[in-house]
């Protein structure tokens, strides 16, 4: 099939890891890169021999209106707030990777299927929404989760701008898609800048109360979750594997980045760069009719 132009607005980290991870997919192809204003990465778009301009969202949209289908906001959740009615307008699919949730939560290991593909926008939660949602809602299937609580520890030095002005919002849209996404009755999630030097890898561990503490069914169906992410983030493990005492399961788990872009220490940004780019690709078989 022809591959499907796609747009990038907000060309920082996670934008520039984008590019990178774009010019691989067999489905998708860069046409457009826009900030409002000049940056390092709209440098490195045009070196790229993409299209790339400051003059922000009316100039993706004037400009490839036509021919671009999928967007990925990587802006913040104010600004998505203003970006999501134009692009919806403009016809264009839109990957949201700010906090903002307009449209539904995916998280592809979890709820990705066609129904949610035919939404014009689809919010990838947070990077401990990608990390951490898998291994909930499968303890949740194996054996009923009563709550849920996320303690997720990041590299100080993998948190930009956009993750510090959004640490309320993150905290807030990470918990509900624990409960709406994971099945968790009621969740908390606490973030950990850690400014340890090296600079950590992303780890998140994951306590759950539940109703039916089967260990062997909980760790068959954990394991089987981790799998599934492994497909499109190669770097997500187990550092503690499911443990059980009395109702209470414990289990760690680590994300290692690519290293494209990005650090292999920032697998918090990472995971929802992969993520992001996992569901453009499922979108774009769709429209070209490949199951």
């Amino acid at each position: 099939m022809e591959k499907v132009k796609v747009g990038i607005i907000g060309p920082g980290n996670i934008g520039q890891d984008l590019m990178i991870k774009l010019r691989r997919s067999k489905y998708l192809k860069l046409a457009c890169v826009v900030n409002i204003k000049e940056s390092e990465g709209l440098d490195k778009a045009r070196e790229l021999g993409i299209d790339a301009s400051a003059e922000g969202i009316d100039y993706l949209i004037n400009n490839h209106k036509n021919n671009i289908k999928i967007v990925f906001d990587c802006t913040s959740a104010p600004a998505h707030l203003i970006n999501a009615p134009k692009l919806k307008e403009a016809g264009m699919f839109v990957v949201d990777l700010t906090p903002a949730a307009l449209g539904p939560y995916c998280v592809p290991a979890v709820n990705m299927d066609e129904n949610l593909l035919k939404s014009d926008n689809v919010n990838m939660v947070t990077c401990a929404g990608q990390a951490n949602v898998p291994i909930v809602s499968a303890i949740n299937k194996a054996a009923d989760v009563v709550y849920a609580e996320v303690v997720s520890s990041i590299s100080s030095k993998s948190a930009g701008p956009g993750t510090r002005a959004n640490i309320d919002e993150f905290t807030v849209t990470t918990r509900t898609a624990l409960e709406e996404l994971g099945g968790a009755d009621k969740a908390k999630v606490i973030i950990v800048l850690n400014p340890a030097e090296p600079p950590i890898l992303m780890r998140n561990t994951i306590y759950t109360k539940v109703k039916n503490p089967d260990l062997n069914k909980i760790k068959e169906a954990a394991f089987e979750a981790a799998k599934t992410v492994q497909q499109y983030v190669p770097g997500y493990r187990f550092l503690l594997e499911p443990i059980i005492e009395d109702d209470i399961v414990t289990t760690m788990v680590e994300v290692e980045g690519l290293g494209d872009y990005l650090p292999k220490y920032s697998g918090n940004l990472d995971i929802i760069t992969a993520a992001a780019v996992n569901i453009a690709e499922k979108k774009a078989q769709l429209m070209g009719g490949i199951k």
